[in-house]
C-alpha cells in the first residue's frame, strides 16, 4: 500500500506498461459486495440464475453487442461472482488523447467491466433490489497462450461443480 493525499490506497493489480485495450484474451472476475449470494444458486453442479443474475448475464452479453471488436468467450454467473473471458479481437484507437492518468480510458477491459457493473446495477435497483452492489474493482489475468486459455475455460466450466468447496459458499452470505 502507498499513501496518496495522506490516505492509504491499494496499488493497481494491472500489469505495468500493458495496454488493456490491446487485442488479447482476458480472464476477469467480478464479485458482489461482501460476496452476497444474490445472483443465483448452484443445484446439482449447475448454475440457476435469480432475477438479479439474469440481468447480470444480459449485461455481460450486451458488451459484445455494443463493441464490435469484443467477443465474450467462456463465462458463468455464479451465486456471488461472475467469471469470464473477454476477447478483444483488435484494438480501437481512442480519438481523444487524455493526459490525465487517473481517468479510465475507453475501450479497455476496465471500461467494459465498469459499464457491465453500472448498467446491471441500474437495472437491478430499478427492479426493486435497492441494496444490490458490487465489490469495488475486479480481478483480471491476461491469458498468454492456448494452454492457458484452455485451462481457464476448464476452470470456468467446472466452477459450479466445485461450489460446495468454495470458501465464499458459506452460511449467512445469502441476501
Amino acid at each position: 500500500m502507498s499513501l496518496f493525499k495522506n490516505k492509504y490506497r491499494i496499488e493497481s493489480a494491472r500489469l505495468k506498461g500493458w495496454d488493456y485495450s490491446a487485442a488479447g484474451y482476458y480472464f476477469v472476475t467480478i464479485c458482489t459486495r461482501w460476496r452476497v449470494c444474490c445472483l443465483g444458486d448452484i443445484l446439482d453442479a449447475e448454475a440457476h440464475l435469480s432475477p438479479i443474475g439474469e440481468i447480470v448475464a444480459e449485461e455481460w452479453l450486451k458488451t459484445q453487442e455494443v463493441r464490435k471488436n469484443v467477443r465474450m468467450d467462456e463465462w458463468i454467473v455464479m451465486p456471488n461472482h461472475v467469471h469470464g473471458i473477454i476477447v478483444i479481437e483488435y484494438a480501437i484507437q481512442n480519438k481523444k488523447t487524455d493526459t490525465n492518468p487517473s481517468r479510465l480510458k475507453p475501450n479497455t477491459i476496465g471500461s467494459m467491466i465498469g459499464q457491465i457493473k453500472s448498467n446491471a446495477t441500474k437495472r437491478i435497483r430499478a427492479a426493486g433490489f435497492a441494496d444490490f452492489d458490487w465489490q469495488e474493482r475486479f480481478w483480471d489475468e491476461i491469458i498468454w497462450d492456448e494452454r492457458g486459455l484452455n485451462n481457464v475455460r476448464e476452470y470456468i466450466r467446472n466452477n459450479p461443480a466445485k461450489w460446495e468447496q468454495d470458501r465464499d459458499n458459506a452460511p449467512g452470505l445469502w441476501m
